[in-house]
C-alpha cells in the first residue's frame, strides 16, 4: 500500500495545479486576449526554465561523478559502461512507460505546426526531460537541447490547448516555449528568439515577438538565478578579433560548410543501420550502444555532450583534453593532440549516430558545437604548427567554429552568430563570427537544400518551407476534401441508367468501376451531353463507348502540391482519387481553393 505521506504530497499537488488553474481561467475572462498571451508566455518559460534545469544539472552531476569514477574510485571503464546503461534504461522506459515509441528531433515541432496545427502530445511534456536525462546524462554522446526544445513546445501547444486558445495563438506558445527553452539552456535569450523565429516560425508579424522575447527573456533569468554557471556553455577569456586573420576564418567557414555536410550524411548512415533491428529494440540498444562504448572507451571526450571538452579546447591548456586516453602520456606533443582533435571531428557523426539509432534520446545542437569547436581548435593549432601565422588566436577559431557548424547543419546563421555572441559574453567576435557562419550556410545549402532535421521531412513534404504558398497547401488536411459518396455506374449497365443518375446528383464526372470498385475510366458530362437528348443515340450507345481515361488521376497519399500540379496540368476542376488501386472518390479544384482561403485566415499569426 503506498505511504500516508507520498499520497497526501500528491492530494497537495493536486490542489495547488487546480488552484493554478482557476487563476489562469479567470486571467482569460479578465485580460484582453493580447494580454492573456503575454502572461501565457511567461507561464510557459518557467515551466520549460525548469525542465531546462533539472536536465542540464543531472546531465553536469553524471559527468561529474565518471571523472571522479575515473580519478578517484579508479573503476575500470566507467566512461564507457554508463552509456550502454544509459541507452538500455532510455529503451526500457520507452517500451514500458511510453507507448513504445517517442518522437526525436527537433523536426517533430516543425510537423505539428505544418500538419498538426501546433498540436504535440502531452506525453512529450515529460516524455522528453525523462528520456534525454537518461541518454545524455548516462554519456550518450548527443545534445540536451533538441529535447528541451520539444518539451518546451509541448508546454506551449498544450498550455494553448487547455485554455482553448485558437490555433495561431496555439503555434505561437509553442514557439515561446522553443525560446525559452533555448534561452535558458545558454541564458542566451536572443538566440531563443532568434531559433523561434528561423527553424519553428515561417511566417510572424512584429507583434509575435513580444511573447516570443517575453519568454525567452523569463527562460534566461530563471536559468540565471536557479543553475549553476558550471553547469552552462560559457567563455570568460577576453576576445579580441584581429582583421589580419580573416583569411584565415574564410578558410574556417568554407570546411565548416563541409564538415557540416559530412556530418549530416554520416549521421543519417549511422542511424539508418539500425533499421534492421526495428523489431527487436533490446538487440539494438546492445549492438548501439556497445559500438559506442569502444569508441568512447578510445576517445573519452565523446561521452556526453561534451562542453566541458569545449572549454578545455578554447583554454590556455588544451592539451587537458588528453587527460584520461591512451595517449595522455603525449599531452606535450602538439601534433598528437592535433591528430586526436582532427580523428574526433569525423567521428562525432558516428558516435551520435549510434547514440540515437541504438534508442537513445537527444539531438544534434550540442554535437553541432562541440565538431564545431574540435574544427576551429584543428584549424588554428594547424596554422601555428604549420607556421603560417603566429597571431592566429586559438581560443578565437575554437570558439566561432562552433557558430559554423552550428550554421551549417540547421540552415539557422543568426542564431549561430547571436548564440555564440551571447555565451562569449560580448560581441567582440561579430565581424569573425558573421564571415564563418554565413559562409558555412552557403556552403551546406549548395549540397543540402534542406537542413538536418528537416531534411527527412522535406523529402515527404511534411514541413514548411520558405515558400509560402507551398507551406498553406501542405497544412491542408487532403483527404478532409475527398468527396466519398460518389455515384459511380458499371460498364453492363445503360444510357439510360446514367442519365437518370445524372438527374439525380450534381456530379461533373461519373466514375466507372468494375465489380471490385477498380476505376476502370470516367464519364464527363460535357462529353456526352449531344448525346443525352438524342432519344436514338441514348438506346444504342454503351457506356464503354463514351467512357474515357482520366487524364490524371491522384492517389490518396499525394501531397497538396502534387495535386495542384496535376489540376494545372490538366487544367481539370475535378479529379478522381484512387486507394489501394480502388475508387475512394472525388476532388475538387474549387474545394482546395476555398481550403487554402481558410488555412490563409488561420495561419496569419498577427
Amino acid at each position: 500500500m503506498p505511504n500516508r505521506k507520498s499520497v497526501s504530497v500528491k492530494i497537495l499537488f493536486r490542489r495547488v495545479a487546480r488552484r493554478f488553474e482557476a487563476v489562469f481561467f479567470l486571467a482569460k475572462t479578465l485580460l484582453s486576449e493580447r494580454n492573456f498571451i503575454y502572461l501565457s508566455s511567461v507561464a510557459v518559460a518557467i515551466s520549460c526554465a525548469l525542465a531546462v534545469i533539472v536536465l542540464k544539472s543531472f546531465a553536469h552531476n553524471v559527468f561529474i561523478f565518471a571523472n571522479y569514477a575515473n580519478q578517484y574510485l579508479k573503476l575500470p571503464y566507467a566512461n564507457s559502461t554508463f552509456p550502454i546503461i544509459g541507452i538500455l534504461l532510455t529503451v526500457f522506459v520507452v517500451k514500458k512507460f511510453l507507448d513504445g515509441s517517442i518522437e526525436k528531433g527537433s523536426s517533430r515541432i516543425l510537423y505539428a505546426v505544418a500538419k498538426k496545427g501546433g498540436i504535440l502530445p502531452k506525453k512529450q511534456m515529460y516524455a522528453q526531460i525523462i528520456t534525454s536525462s537518461l541518454t545524455v546524462g548516462l554519456g550518450g554522446s548527443a545534445g540536451l537541447e533538441s529535447p528541451i526544445t520539444i518539451t518546451g513546445a509541448a508546454f506551449g501547444s498544450n498550455f494553448a490547448q487547455k485554455y482553448r486558445l485558437s490555433q495561431k495563438d496555439r503555434i505561437l506558445l509553442l514557439a515561446c516555449g522553443v525560446a525559452a527553452g533555448i534561452g535558458a539552456a545558454f541564458n542566451a535569450p536572443i538566440a531563443g528568439v532568434l531559433f523561434a523565429i528561423e527553424v519553428v516560425l515561417t511566417d510572424v508579424s512584429i507583434s509575435a515577438f513580444i511573447p516570443i522575447i517575453i519568454s525567452a527573456a523569463t527562460g534566461a533569468l530563471v536559468s540565471e538565478i536557479l543553475l549553476s554557471h558550471d553547469v552552462l556553455l560559457s567563455f570568460k577569456q577576453d576576445l579580441t578579433f584581429n582583421f589580419h586573420n580573416t583569411p584565415y576564418y574564410i578558410v574556417l567557414g568554407i570546411l565548416a560548410g563541409f564538415v557540416s555536410v559530412f556530418h549530416a550524411r554520416n549521421f543519417r548512415r549511422v542511424e539508418h543501420f539500425f533499421n534492421r533491428y526495428r523489431t527487436n529494440s533490446y538487440k539494438r540498444a546492445i549492438i548501439g550502444a556497445s559500438m559506442l562504448a569502444v569508441l568512447i572507451f578510445f576517445f573519452p571526450t565523446l561521452f556526453g555532450e561534451g562542453y566541458e571538452s569545449i572549454k578545455i579546447l578554447s583554454s590556455a591548456h588544451p592539451e587537458i583534453v588528453l587527460d584520461n586516453t591512451l595517449l595522455e602520456d603525449f599531452q606535450h606533443k602538439p601534433w598528437v593532440l592535433l591528430a586526436f582533435v582532427g580523428i574526433i571531428v569525423f567521428l562525432k557523426s558516428i558516435a551520435t549516430g549510434l547514440t540515437l539509432g541504438s534508442g537513445g534520446n537527444g539531438g544534434n545542437f550540442a554535437p553541432s558545437l562541440f565538431v564545431g569547436s574540435y574544427l576551429g581548435f584543428f584549424v588554428a593549432k594547424s596554422i601555428h604548427l604549420l607556421g603560417l601565422s603566429d597571431h592566429v588566436s586559438v581560443a578565437n577559431f575554437t570558439i566561432v567554429g562552433m557558430a559554423g557548424i552550428l550554421s551549417g547543419l540547421f540552415h539557422a546563421p543568426l542564431t549561430a552568430i547571436f548564440l555564440i555572441g551571447e555565451i562569449t559574453g560580448g560581441y567582440e567576435l561579430m565581424v569573425p563570427l558573421m564571415i564563418v557562419s554565413s559562409i558555412s550556410f552557403a556552403v551546406s545549402k549548395q549540397f543540402e537544400k534542406h537542413s538536418m532535421d528537416v531534411k527527412t521531412l522535406a523529402d515527404r513534404g511534411e514541413v514548411f518551407t520558405s515558400d509560402k504558398d507551398k507551406n498553406i497547401l501542405q497544412s491542408i488536411d487532403v483527404l478532409k476534401l475527398v468527396h466519398l459518396d460518389v455515384k459511380t455506374i458499371s460498364l453492363n449497365k445503360t444510357l439510360e441508367n446514367l442519365i437518370e443518375q445524372l438527374s439525380t446528383c450534381h456530379q461533373p464526372i461519373i466514375p466507372v468501376v468494375d465489380e471490385r470498385n477498380k476505376l476502370l475510366g470516367i464519364i464527363d458530362f460535357e462529353n456526352i451531353r449531344p448525346i443525352i437528348f438524342n432519344s436514338y443515340r441514348i438506346k444504342f450507345t454503351t457506356i464503354e463507348e463514351v467512357m474515357t481515361q482520366p487524364l490524371e488521376i491522384i492517389n490518396h497519399d499525394d501531397g497538396m502540391e502534387c495535386i495542384m500540379e496535376k489540376f494545372e496540368r490538366t487544367q481539370s476542376e475535378v479529379l478522381v482519387v484512387i486507394k489501394n488501386g480502388k475508387f475512394y472518390g472525388i476532388i475538387s479544384k474549387i474545394g482546395i481553393l476555398e481550403a487554402y482561403r481558410e488555412k490563409l485566415k488561420e495561419m496569419v499569426i498577427e
